[in-house]
């Protein structure tokens, strides 16, 4: 799996990023500042849009700009219109006013290094793809993170070979973090931009799939040390997070969904049950079983930032506890799904969201 480049190589074409924050007052001021630090992209446009915030989002990332000639802050009190969801309708109206040949989303937790938006640029015209997705490396702080975010790169990392994908252009290979997406410009609209995925809870891998149905090549790399986020602060924030769109995993459907958990918790609990309670030759299968789940895990993170922390090895080998979590939260977002009970930053989600 390819890494942005330490060493960029300057950019000569316009790149206009936008940011869809909605009650961001506390990160977007962090992420401003990594933009304003850029080097090797000459040509940059940030656009943001605070999304009817209420925590003073607007005039936190004013004061953080600083008067900066390249930003511009946007405000709209309205509410999406019916199917879409609020972070797709921001995007769209964020690339209305975008102009560049390469269109950059960032959201306004994630943090860059000094060259990332050059590095990825760059990548991005290597491939010659028409979005190329640089997965930032998810920080965990808190210990239901810990046993949780890493499973969003293992989940592909442990079952897509994803070289062989990025050279593909079927659907079903697509990985895609709306974290950190960088378009050609041109092929975006092409597909109608996010107006292809409005109504998306998992908009950023869905306008991958319509790219790649559209011919379109799309790519995903490690970021590295260029970008690094800290998606949820503790299991309050998680839970919300997760219950928000964790329904939508394996085609939405309940027997899907149900499936996969079932091959996951006879894949991840029997090994160690077995090597716990069992004798002879079944104890040392679970063994091997449950060392091969642990490597697995470890070996997705290195992908994240190219080496592991002592409470990664840790969380590791609690693995079998990160896919109880995770049993759970898909739970619970089934059934806030099936009680129209879905919610994210105060907002209700319409059943078709």
């Amino acid at each position: 799996m390819r890494t942005l480049s330490d060493a960029p190589t300057a950019v000569l074409e316009s790149v206009t990023i936008c940011i869809p924050a909605r009650d961001e007052a506390q990160r977007l001021p962090g992420l401003i500042a990594d933009l304003r630090a850029q080097v090797e992209v000459p040509r940059l446009r940030v656009l943001i849009f605070d999304d009817a915030s209420r925590d003073g989002t607007e005039a936190a990332a004013v004061e953080a700009i600083a008067g900066d000639p390249r930003f511009t802050v946007l405000r709209s009190e309205a509410e999406p219109a019916p199917g879409w969801t609020g972070k797709a309708a921001a995007c769209a109206r964020l690339a209305e006013l975008a102009d560049a040949p390469v269109l950059i989303f960032l959201d306004a937790d994630v943090r860059v290094d000094k060259g990332a938006i050059a590095a990825a640029v760059v990548e991005l015209r290597r491939s010659r793809s028409a979005l190329l997705s640089p997965w930032p490396y998810q920080v965990a702080e808190s210990l239901i993170e810990a046993l949780v975010q890493p499973l969003l790169c293992w989940s592909w990392a442990a079952s897509l070979p994803i070289g062989i994908a990025n050279r593909g252009r079927r659907p079903s290979t697509a990985v895609a973090c709306g974290q950190f997406l960088v378009f050609d410009a041109a092929a975006y609209r092409t597909i109608g931009g996010h107006a292809a995925v409005a109504a998306s809870p998992t908009e950023d891998l869905d306008i991958a799939r319509a790219l790649r149905r559209s011919g379109h090549r799309t790519a995903l790399v490690a970021a590295g040390r260029a970008a690094r986020t800290r998606m949820y602060r503790d299991a309050t924030e998680l839970e919300a997070g997760y219950t928000r769109w964790l329904w939508s995993a394996y085609g939405g459907t309940t027997v899907g969904g149900a499936a996969v958990g079932a091959v996951a918790a006879l894949a991840y609990w029997a090994p160690p049950v077995a090597a716990i309670g069992g004798r002879g030759a079944l104890r040392t299968a679970g063994l091997i079983g449950y060392t091969a789940a642990v490597a697995s895990r470890l070996l997705a993170r290195s992908l994240e930032r190219g080496a592991v922390t002592r409470t990664d090895a840790l969380a590791a080998l609690a693995h079998p506890v990160s896919i109880a979590a995770y049993l759970c939260l898909w739970s619970r977002s089934r059934r806030a799904r099936r009680t129209n009970t879905l919610t994210w930053k105060t907002r209700h989600l319409e059943p078709n969201h």
